[in-house]
Order: structure tokens, then C-alpha cells, then sequence
């Protein structure tokens, strides 16, 4: 009885093992073609050990353009940045552990650790008051970043940002809800992202629904940047963390003091736009609303025209009585 246990004990150990060895070359194999398809195409520059990735253009007063949970760099870069305009030096981050930016061991991700990356940052390119532009999470910590270090930022512009803790997981990102650092790396380098493969038609008609992704969104718009194991491990990293600051840092909106503004699609799947944006009115003063009607999680991408107006109008407040170059 003993060996016939043994023996189904060992036939188990390595059918899991010759099912993991699979998924794990799978990983390497889709993880070479993203970054093949999709490389590193900006700078990179060290804080607290972390190589930060980023692009640029322009020139100005500076706008620094921090992305979602699960982003990376391209979703502030395109459409967003290329239709800008001119008169302002804009600059998206791979925030530490997305895309290509580098997050060390030891780094858990809380919010209150990237308002404090997001200054080194500012710190490491010589930034004099740069306006943030957060989207989703990247409003998150725009908002830690003005309230831990109000002398380092003019001004926020959010973008469907996350204002409150949420009390569930979006079915989604459940997958992502994994506390444990050692499961979390061999999920990132087995499962992980073969399935995110799979799911990505389902995963991005929930964050853009109603409207769609643009055709070219996997290459030209960088998403597969994101079809790496250290991508997956970040984005995990991150949403686990929320639950160490986030209800605090809703309780201290009051203290910001530089002009704001919140622009909401009131389509969006991801965030609810009442909790979220118009629930914010009258918690940080002069705070400027702007809704959206049927745009969904990703209002960059619907209506890039009037992101940009919303941003400059927030970044006129900002830089009032500052000289453009």
C-alpha cells in the first residue's frame, strides 16, 4: 500500500512538474517577443536602486505623466503625449517594477514608497515643481506624492484616478490578489503571463469598454511591454500594497493646497466615477470635476483632445505667474 502511494505521490510530483516546466518556457518564449517587439525606448536614471525608464518631449514647465496598475510608460506616451502639443516638457515613467523600470527586493510597493520614488525622481532630473498627471492607480500616487512632499509638486491632473480604497477586487484582478512574495514569483514565472495572454481580449474590454482599444495598442502602443514576469510581479506587488495607505491617505485630501482637477468618464468599468471623482468635491479646495459622458476607464485613448485641454487647464492654474519656454 505504502509503494502504490509512493509511486502515485512521485507520478503527481511530476506530471505538476512537467506541467510547470511548460508554462515556464512559455513565459520566457512570449516574454523574448515582447521585448523584442516592444524595447526599452527611452532613458533610465537610478533612485534608491531602482533604474527608472522614461520618455520625454518638449520643452517647459514640466508635466510628469504616472500610469495605472498594470500599465506601463506607453499609456501616457501614445496618444496622449504625441498629440500634446507644444510649451510644456512632458515626461511618462515606468513607475518602479512596471515596464522597464526596476523595483529591488525589499520594495513592497505601498503608495507611501512610491510618493517617494516619484520625488526621487523629480530630485534626479532636476525638476522644478513638475504637475502630475495620475491615471487610475498613477492618481493614487500623484496624490501621496503631493501630500508626503508638497514642496516638490505645482499642481494634479487625474485621469480616472483611484481616490478611495475599494472594499473587493474586481473579478478582473483577482488573479493579481496574491499576498505571498514567493507564490507571487512562481505564478509571474509559470502562469502568469500565458494566461494573461489568453485573457487579454476580456481584460482590456473591461478597462476601455465601452470604447475599444486602437488597433495597433499591442506593438505601436506598447502593450506588450507588459507580457513579462517581472511586469506581472510589480503589478501584483502594487495592488496588495493599497491596503497599507490608501484608507489613510483619504483622510488628508484637505491638506493639498495646489490647484487639482479630476476628469472621470462616466462609462468607466474599473472605477466608479461618483466614488471616485464627484465624490472628491469639496475635500481639496478649488478642486476642478470634469466628467465625461459614456467614456470608459481610459479617457486618453477616447478623447485625447480633451485630455489635453483638461491638463493644460490644470497646468495654467499650476504654473500661474510662471514664465512657458
Amino acid at each position: 500500500m505504502l509503494a502504490t502511494l509512493t509511486a502515485i505521490a512521485a507520478a503527481l510530483l511530476a506530471a505538476i512538474l512537467l506541467v510547470a516546466t511548460y508554462y515556464f518556457q512559455a513565459t520566457r518564449r512570449i516574454s523574448r517577443d515582447a521585448e523584442h517587439a516592444v524595447p526599452p525606448r527611452g532613458s533610465f536614471v537610478a533612485v534608491e536602486g531602482c533604474d527608472i525608464h522614461y520618455v520625454e518631449r518638449g520643452q517647459g514647465q514640466p508635466i510628469v505623466l504616472i500610469h495605472g496598475l498594470g500599465g506601463t510608460l506607453h499609456h501616457m506616451r501614445r496618444p496622449l503625449m504625441e498629440e500634446f502639443g507644444d510649451g510644456y516638457r512632458l515626461i511618462a515613467l515606468d513607475r518602479p517594477g512596471s515596464g522597464y523600470s526596476t523595483r529591488p527586493t525589499g520594495l513592497d510597493g505601498r503608495l507611501s514608497e512610491q510618493a517617494r520614488l516619484i520625488a526621487g525622481f523629480i530630485d534626479a532630473l532636476g525638476l522644478e515643481r513638475p504637475l502630475l498627471v495620475g491615471h487610475s492607480l498613477g492618481g493614487a500616487v500623484a496624490l501621496a506624492t503631493a501630500l508626503h512632499y508638497p514642496d516638490k509638486v505645482a499642481g494634479l491632473a487625474l485621469l480616472a484616478p483611484l481616490t478611495q480604497q475599494e472594499d473587493r477586487v474586481a473579478p478582473e484582478f483577482r488573479g493579481l490578489e496574491i499576498r505571498s512574495p514567493l507564490l507571487r514569483r512562481i505564478v509571474s514565472e509559470t502562469v502568469a503571463v500565458p494566461t494573461s495572454l489568453k485573457m487579454a481580449e476580456q481584460t482590456l474590454s473591461f478597462i476601455f469598454g465601452p470604447q475599444k482599444p486602437p488597433q495597433d495598442y499591442a506593438v505601436a502602443g506598447g502593450a506588450m511591454a507588459a507580457l513579462r514576469p517581472s511586469h506581472f510581479r510589480a503589478t501584483s506587488t502594487d495592488l496588495v500594497a493599497l491596503r497599507h495607505d490608501m484608507p489613510g491617505l483619504a483622510t488628508r485630501y484637505g491638506e493639498i493646497a495646489v490647484p487639482a482637477g479630476i476628469l472621470f468618464g462616466s462609462a468607466d468599468k474599473v472605477l466608479d466615477h461618483k466614488r471616485h471623482g464627484t465624490g472628491m468635491e469639496g475635500r481639496i479646495a478649488g478642486l476642478d470635476i470634469e466628467i465625461m459622458e459614456g467614456v470608459g476607464h481610459m479617457p486618453q485613448y477616447a478623447d485625447t483632445e480633451r485630455v489635453v485641454a483638461f491638463i493644460r487647464r490644470i497646468a495654467d492654474r499650476a504654473f500661474a505667474g510662471s514664465a512657458k519656454a
